[in-house]
């Protein structure tokens, strides 16, 4: 196939994006039997309003491979260096929403690139809903993990309809080796994770629900203005409230409270599927927010 042409893989479950060719190494039989569903709200718990919001988000047609510049450009990779991550892009395809695209123990052989939608980590349990444990916007590297680690230690399912391009291992590891600012970005990507990670930490395990998800609002609008996605102060928020609460290990009715606290502040609206920020600067306030850990403006080497 050629680089950039795009597939669709409609609802499949498992199937969309878990093959990445012959050199895969996952057992091919019984690869769906008893899985754990990507993380979703209980039966019933969305509205047909929601589920219709949700299914209108689909991947846009700009180019794909705008994110991709857009956040190297950030990271300090000059433009030819970007050209030769764009062309290592083997595939490019449309996942649906509520989609498992990799699991817990999986060795994938490419690296994933979210181009368009968003997706989101978790550890599945046996006897509870998974918790959303991190959510990733375009232009991110969806399974670094894999390139480092050989396995995944958590999964990956896609919360919008979601474009995702894929980059052999092989593919990115030369051009590491070979330019020196992919292998940095490659390396802060990884650092920025595990900095995010530290502060869901902190918002679901000490700050109190109010503060926390004040925190998630703050960091995912500021991720969605670095990725294009924000106008002014408002961005999209294809989640509902349940997710959400998910990424604080709230129950859905502690996350709805929540968030009607914050609108009755006057500080956050939910309109549709857009987040209104109405002070950001009393936002930031009660979240204590500071988005140095984030290195959106990571200084050129």
């Amino acid at each position: 196939m050629a680089v950039g042409e795009e597939e669709t893989h409609p609802s499949q479950g498992r199937g969309a994006l878990t093959g990445d060719g012959p050199g895969d190494s996952k057992a091919s039989s019984g690869a769906t039997s008893g899985a754990a569903r990507p993380p979703r709200p209980p039966e019933g718990a969305r509205s047909s309003g929601e589920r219709a919001g949700r299914e209108a988000t689909r991947p846009s047609r700009v180019d794909w491979t705008l994110p991709v510049r857009r956040r190297l450009d950030r990271s300090g990779v000059c433009v030819a260096e970007t050209e030769a991550l764009v062309a290592a892009v083997s595939r490019v395809v449309n996942v649906e929403a509520d989609t498992e695209i990799l699991r817990a123990d999986d060795a994938p052989s490419a690296c994933r690139l979210l181009l368009d939608g968003w997706t989101c980590r978790y550890v599945p349990l046996r006897a509870a809903r998974p918790q959303i444990l991190a959510l990733q916007l375009p232009g991110e590297f969806l399974d670094l993990q894999g390139l480092l680690r050989g396995r995944l230690d958590h999964g990956i399912a896609t919360l919008t309809p979601c474009r995702i391009g894929l980059v052999p291992h092989d593919a990115l590891k030369g051009l590491m080796e070979r330019h020196p600012r992919i292998c940095l970005m490659v390396m802060l990507e990884t650092a920025v994770e595990a900095a995010t990670a530290r502060r869901w930490l902190l918002n679901a395990g000490h700050r109190h629900a109010y503060e926390g998800m004040a925190h998630v609002i703050c960091e995912l609008f500021t991720r969605a203005a670095a990725a294009g996605l924000a106008e002014a102060f408002r961005f999209p928020m294809p989640l509902t409230q349940t997710e959400l609460g998910s990424a604080l290990g709230l129950t859905s009715v502690h996350a709805n409270r929540t968030v009607k606290r914050l609108h009755e502040a006057g500080l956050v609206s939910w309109r549709g599927r857009w987040m209104i920020i109405e002070d950001w600067s009393g936002l930031r306030r009660v979240a204590e927010f500071d988005p140095a850990y984030l290195s959106l403006e990571h200084a050129r080497p």
